[in-house]
């Protein structure tokens, strides 16, 4: 239990932490939101007025006052969950804003970031337990080349092969114009077909990390006396690799997994900008690049919130998996 607290408050600590960075951080950037709004209304070569950047800085409620007083509004705005309004997607409000990208990524980034770990650790696996053999050789060869492979040309093939040339699938975009956004049947079809390319092109790389870590951490762990007792036992192939080696081996993996799931959070902008997709890697792109402090700070706020519950679990998991870890912070 002593375990399990220590973990909760190092969370509690860690997320204060975050937020009071997550104010601070927008602000160090040089800027003003009001005025680039104006000048893209203007046009990038017209002089723009004073007073207009002044009236639009009193329509979006930037935050006036001590740098004090704002981190202290900001704190009760977070609580209350308020994250203000969008300067680029003006008037709608931040939280708007985020909920019609996220579910966009959360299907896409997510349900890859799980084939991807399952599909890497069990072939990991199966390439400790033959090592040394032509299986081995052909999983850690192979990984170690698609590796090398820049991940935007892999998109780019994809995307002028089966887009271009053979046109199975879109070449970008979310869903076609043709069906209206909602939970039928006519939208979910079309949205998967147009996620299928996107999904692939990460697939691709997305089990290779996975793969090679599972590997060296089972191949240290083959070595163990309570692998080889379990053997001299004569227990079954499959039950000392997944029981005995494979869970051990698999703790560093359950880390990596849970701090990628948590980032899931805040997209992948490379592959969301190639493929058009709209989800939450290309709206941060969007709020960088028009200086969208709200929806900045909200995008890291969540990515941030979603790391850090993702650890939280995998440091309860361990206490689960191993006893040892609990024990020792006990010592």
């Amino acid at each position: 239990m002593r375990y399990f607290l220590s973990r909760l408050g190092f969370f509690v600590l860690t997320l204060w932490a975050a937020v009071t960075l997550n104010f601070i951080i927008p602000r160090l950037q040089p800027g003003d939101p009001a005025k680039t709004m104006v000048q893209r209304l203007a046009g990038q070569t017209e002089a723009v007025d004073p007073a207009a950047i002044r009236a639009v800085q009193i329509m979006l409620g930037l935050p006036t006052g001590s740098l004090f007083e704002q981190y202290i509004e900001y704190l009760k705005a977070v609580l209350r969950g308020d994250f203000g309004v969008s300067y680029y997607y003006f008037p709608l409000p931040v939280t708007e804003v985020i909920l019609q990208a996220l579910p966009w990524t959360i299907v896409l980034v997510g349900v890859t970031h799980v084939l991807g770990f399952i599909i890497g650790t069990f072939l990991g696996a199966l390439a400790a337990w033959k090592r040394n053999t032509k299986i081995d050789a052909v999983l850690s060869l192979g990984s170690t080349f698609l590796g090398t492979i820049p991940f935007f040309w892999t998109a780019l093939i994809l995307i002028y092969v089966f887009a271009f040339t053979l046109q199975w699938f879109p070449p970008a975009g979310g869903y076609s114009g043709a069906v209206e956004p909602s939970f039928s049947w006519p939208f979910l079809q079309d949205a998967l077909y147009h996620s299928v390319l996107p999904g692939i092109s990460l697939l691709i790389t997305a089990p290779i990390g996975w793969i090679m870590q599972m590997r060296n951490n089972m191949v240290h762990t083959l070595g163990e006396d309570y692998t080889r007792l379990a053997q001299a036992k004569g227990l079954r192939t499959g039950r000392v690799m997944l029981t005995y080696s494979a869970r051990v081996a698999i703790l560093p993996n359950v880390t990596g997994f849970a701090l990628g799931l948590g980032m899931i959070l805040g997209g992948t902008v490379l592959v969301e900008m190639i493929f058009g997709y709209p989800g939450m890697g290309q709206l941060f792109f969007l709020a960088i690049s028009n200086r969208d402090y709200p929806l900045m700070q909200t995008i890291f706020l969540f990515t941030t919130i979603g790391v850090l519950i993702a650890n939280l679990l995998a440091d309860i998991l361990y206490g689960i998996l191993d006893p040892r870890v609990r024990r020792e912070s006990q010592a």
